[in-house]
């Protein structure tokens, strides 16, 4: 089954230590680049979350976002009452030994012991990042798979379609071999009776003729044709990814094109060349698409 490199998908989960959202995006590249944008809370878990979309993508420019909204339990501050109540004492006494001291709350609040910050479960959150990670790329593979399936489908047309031309090119074959030798045996007679070759032989004329209708002869090329169409069906049809050997096989395809147009001597042929090409550049557009 191919998968497409293009897709988005997003997974949210609300957490003890408060509300996790991922958005993944995609799109085509030659290998597989991943840039996580994650919360300071949670850069530990980056090589991990490179490490868990590397097993299930092979291909593709991947976009990472998680977003973290912590809840209001979640790093809640409090006064530790019995220190506070300590330091009122203090102040109590040094306030009648010294009349004019004055002290600011903020600064207050900053000696050690006043205020408790409840401390974050920092490992549970990361293994909720990590298992909504898990259900972000289950919704992206999936996404590439549906995708895919389009695009084997329009792969499959264009394939019919090239199988089609090289069948219409074959039926023709005999009829602009028969056209051809009867144009050359025509001109290589007019030849043998010039001036310029007073003692042609006929051998000569027979090995003259044989050379141009060998030149015009493209049998291998629609042999290759097929074996390609054969090899892209199969290639669809693996479990494998297929991008690269599509991507290779879409230059077999167009070789074998340009060869066909180069030596065609009917305007048949030299139509189905160009036919060829459109729908090998129409596929080669669309295998860019897949990982």
């Amino acid at each position: 089954m191919i998968r497409s490199m293009t897709a988005f998908a997003s997974a949210d989960a609300d957490t003890p230590w408060g509300a996790l959202g991922y958005e993944l995006r995609s799109v085509n590249s030659r290998y597989l680049e991943v840039s996580p944008r994650l919360p300071d809370e949670l850069r530990a878990i980056e090589p991990a979350v490179r490490e868990r979309i590397a097993a299930k993508l092979t291909r593709g420019k991947v976009d990472v976002s998680l977003r973290l909204h912590a809840s209001g339990a979640a790093g809640e501050i409090r006064i530790n009452e019995q220190t506070l109540g300590r330091l009122e004492t203090v102040a109590h006494a040094m306030a009648r030994r010294f009349p004019q001291l004055g002290i600011e709350f903020t600064r207050l609040l900053d000696w050690p012991g006043v205020l408790e910050r409840e401390e974050v479960d920092l490992e549970g959150l990361r293994a909720a990042a990590l298992d909504l990670l898990e259900r972000a790329l289950a919704d992206m593979v999936a996404t590439r798979q549906r995708e895919g399936e389009r695009l084997g489908g329009f792969l499959r047309e264009r394939l019919d379609g090239i199988a089609r031309i090289v069948a219409d090119v074959r039926g023709w074959l005999p009829e602009i071999r028969k056209a051809l030798r009867a144009r050359l045996e025509a001109r290589l007679a007019e030849i043998a009776q010039s001036a310029e070759m007073p003692r042609a032989d006929n051998g000569r004329l027979e090995q003259e003729l044989v050379l141009q209708l060998s030149r015009i002869d493209v049998d291998e090329e629609l042999d290759r044709l097929t074996a390609h169409i054969a090899e892209a069906r199969r290639i669809l049809g693996s479990a494998e990814p297929a991008g690269r050997r599509l991507d290779f096989l879409m230059q077999e395809f167009n070789r074998e094109a340009n060869t066909l147009g180069s030596k065609s001597v009917d305007q048949r042929t030299t139509q189905a060349a160009i036919d060829l090409k459109v729908l090998i550049e129409q596929m080669r557009e669309q295998v860019q698409n897949i990982e």
